[in-house]
């Protein structure tokens, strides 16, 4: 019962150890680990059905008349366009590793706003409706600024705006549109089943944990096979965590005026890295995707030590 008891204290923590410890174990066995440039098939082929999983049970707990905009919403987006153009005129005076690392910076600017971000913010007590419709506004303008970012970014970057829009709304559609219209037809038409999924306490949280430990392993696997010198790789795994901090700290701060704190940290701060990963080993220089694998760590971190702080004072302290 200690055993347990401590995993619920400190699930985030032990699903990012579980994660690194399994990949550690199991880095030659193909079908579960990444080998070479390519990522371990099962792993991927599973994590929609686990993510759909997971929201499908958050989604449950909204309401349709909830859904509203708030002026919130355009002043991050605006915000975090901002600051991708700061790190792209950044980029256009420079080369070599200091490229490098701007442009990993970047990507973790870049990254959209993780389906998950939805669970931990109703977990810290923020607002999931909020969150829901911030997560699609931002995915969908995603879809619209990478074809017209990343050319910049790396001449050679061959993305349409076509390529670059099914791309992203195939990732939506997969893991944040069904399950939300799954989970809105179980509550008008199956109500005594939205009740009872409602009534499962930290089901969907203890569901992100085990995603999280699959997105450890991804992780591990993408920094320990990085050719880099110490320094650059010092850099790329460091400086996400100050990207981290600021990302949540101006989402907190903007959200905070709008008495949404919780949603405007998490909206900012909380990213889809799997996506950027992606993107950046396809299309930009794949060793920038560093950056947004240290990024992983360093946000579930930050969200480990905010439901430390929630669960000891009943708020947060930041």
């Amino acid at each position: 019962m200690g055993l347990i008891r401590f995993f619920k204290k400190w699930t985030l923590p032990c699903s990012m150890a579980v994660g690194a410890c399994v990949y550690l174990l199991f880095s030659k066995v193909d079908f579960l680990i990444p080998i070479g440039d390519t990522a371990g098939p099962f792993f991927i082929e599973i994590m929609p059905f686990l993510i759909f999983a997971m929201l499908y049970v958050t989604f449950c707990k909204i309401r349709l008349h909830d859904l509203r905009l708030s002026a919130w919403h355009g002043w991050l987006q605006a915000i975090r366009v901002a600051l991708a153009g700061l790190l792209i005129l950044a980029m256009t005076h420079t080369g070599g590793a200091t490229k490098l690392i701007l442009e990993g910076m970047f990507v973790c600017v870049m990254c959209p706003t993780a389906a998950a971000a939805a669970v931990i913010t109703d977990k810290l007590g923020g607002s999931i409706a909020s969150m829901t419709v911030y997560t699609l506004i931002d995915n969908g303008l995603t879809a619209i600024l990478i074809p017209l970012f990343f050319p910049l970014v790396e001449k050679e970057a061959d993305i349409t705006f076509a390529t670059s829009f099914l791309i992203i709304l195939e990732k939506v559609a997969t893991v944040l549109i069904l399950p939300f219209c799954c989970a809105m037809a179980t509550r008008k038409w199956l109500p005594k089943v939205a009740e009872k999924i409602k009534s499962v306490k930290n089901l969907a949280f203890y569901m992100w944990g085990f995603n999280l430990s699959i997105v450890m392993g991804l992780t591990m696997h993408n920094i320990l096979t990085a050719r880099l010198d110490g320094m650059t790789m010092a850099l790329l795994l460091l400086l996400p965590l100050a990207v981290t901090f600021i990302l949540f700290g101006i989402g907190k701060a903007v959200g905070k005026r709008y008495d949404d704190s919780v949603s405007g940290g998490q909206a900012l701060g909380q990213k889809n890295t799997i996506v950027g990963i992606w993107l950046t080993i396809t299309y930009l220089n794949p060793t920038a995707a560093i950056a947004p694998c240290a990024y992983v760590i360093w946000q579930n971190s930050v969200n480990s030590w905010q439901l430390w702080c929630k669960e000891k004072y009943g708020k947060l302290k930041w």
